[in-house]
């Protein structure tokens, strides 16, 4: 845990402008067996210290890798010569940040960092029982990976707090060859918020995430691929969870708002069917807390949800405290910045599309023709809402039964026009978050969603 050691140099703050000092340390640990052989042993540790000061509508950043006396003041000192520098070439004339309420928040709670050998061990264990029980596969990657993100932050206009926000996860990686020669793969991830010692206890509670991810691959050596073409399909939960990221929130970040993202003209218009709600979630949601919880962001903002889409509405955006003023919004805590180094940027926290009342079976049963994609590999979406994603899994519908799994594939739409066709929405819903997003900085992120039918264009072969 980060000792309190920036709390003093409060005093030493702009009496003008708006402060934020950051102590910051982020933590890899990390292990990978291929095949049943070591190939990746990773334990790292990044940390430092930043300040960053707000004058005239323009902002100085200064950062240290010591976390000293010395290096704390230099950089209350940089950061205030850069914001008054910056205020004199390129101010924008801006008054101060609207105030906020101030207060103290302490979320970081401690938690077991294992030495290598337990992460190793866990991991030799589970790939033992791939080899008894998986005898058909060509290849398997077994991959431990956690991470930390620890911050102290003191502001002159805001929220101090403390937060810690340890992920870990496992991943598996399998290869198997149909018998035609041709090579299938597919890959699954569990873990999630906490510690590797608060995930994984034993390697046998593993042994059904082993043993689905195997059934899959054996069903999809016998796939086929998708007919192209627009079909009526049903979006799987972890394939809305990613379209709620990627193609409709980053279009709702205000600063791509303000760079000209397809949001922007339709704030307070119709972008889906009244069957869709999004919310961005700081630190609980109705199915508890939140995967990855924040309760201050690095400008002091308190975190609150966001909500982004009201029954079909585009009805808000997620700010900084700077693009909050300037669309006279509230913040609700988005900006966050990944390492000691980086300036806190308008990020997501936990996104959702939230479920409906419709039944899972009711859904498949009312498809004639078409898929229920269940996976997703990769993807790209621009601030047009456009978007691809890889679909590494999922079934045919045919009558309204599951049909035969189909081979990889891709999908393709506009998100907002897309989500109009949104007819049903299931009652469940599932979360994850454990990708980084990339905008900039990288970050870590949660997302989720329920099953919705909708019409979307199948890639194909």
């Amino acid at each position: 845990m980060l000792n309190d050691i920036i709390t003093p140099f409060r005093a030493g703050f702009a009496s003008d402008a708006h402060t934020e000092l950051r102590l910051h340390r982020n933590t890899r640990r990390g292990v990978a067996l291929l095949s049943g052989s070591l190939v990746s042993n990773e334990r790292t540790e990044h940390s430092g210290v930043s300040a960053r000061v707000y004058r005239g509508g323009v902002y100085g950043l200064a950062a240290d890798s010591g976390a000293d006396p010395e290096s704390i003041t230099a950089v209350l000192k940089a950061a205030d010569e850069n914001a008054r520098f910056m205020n004199s070439r390129a101010g924008r004339g801006k008054p101060a940040l609207p105030a906020l309420e101030g207060g103290s928040i302490d979320s970081a709670k401690p938690y077991d960092d294992v030495p290598q050998s337990v992460m190793i061990e866990f991991a030799k264990q589970l790939d033992d029982y791939i080899v008894k029980n998986c005898p058909k596969l060509t290849s398997r990657y077994v991959t431990v990976r956690c991470d930390s993100m620890e911050k102290l932050l003191r502001v002159d206009n805001g929220f101090d707090s403390h937060s810690l926000m340890p992920r870990s996860f496992i991943y598996l990686d399998f290869s198997a060859e149909t018998d035609a020669g041709v090579t299938v793969e597919l890959y699954d991830v569990t873990g999630g918020y906490g510690g590797f010692a608060d995930n994984f206890t034993d390697p046998a509670l593993l042994y059904p995430f082993v043993d689905r991810l195997y059934k899959r691959i054996m069903e999809k050596r016998e796939g086929v691929y998708a007919d192209a073409g627009e079909r009526t399909c049903i979006l799987g939960a972890e394939v809305a969870g990613i379209l709620a990221h990627e193609a409709v929130g980053h279009t709702t970040e205000a600063d791509l708002v303000l760079g000209g993202s397809v949001a922007g003209p339709n704030l307070h218009k119709r972008v889906a069917s009244d069957k869709i709600t999004l919310v961005d979630y700081a630190h609980t949601t109705p199915q508890g807390v939140a995967p990855l919880p924040i309760y201050v962001d690095d400008e002091g903002t308190p975190a609150s949800d966001e909500l982004i889409i009201d029954k079909g509405i585009l009805v808000g955006y997620m700010n900084s405290r700077e693009t909050a003023q300037h669309f006279g919004m509230t913040p609700h805590g988005n900006a966050r910045a990944y390492s000691f180094m980086d300036e806190p940027l308008i990020r997501m926290r936990n996104t959702a599309i939230l479920p409906g009342t419709d039944k899972l079976e009711d859904m498949i049963a009312s498809v004639d023709d078409g898929y229920y994609f269940m996976t997703t590999n990769n993807g790209q979406a621009d601030t047009t809402g456009e978007f691809m994603f890889g679909i590494p899994f999922g079934y045919e519908i045919k009558n309204g039964k599951l049909g035969r799994a189909i081979l990889d594939t891709t999908i393709t739409g506009v998100a907002f026009e897309m989500l109009k066709t949104a007819d049903m929405v299931s009652d469940r819903m599932d979360w994850t978050c454990s990708g980084m997003c990339g905008k900039k900085q990288p970050m870590p992120v949660g997302m989720g969603g329920p099953d919705i039918r909708c019409r979307i264009m199948v890639g194909g072969r």
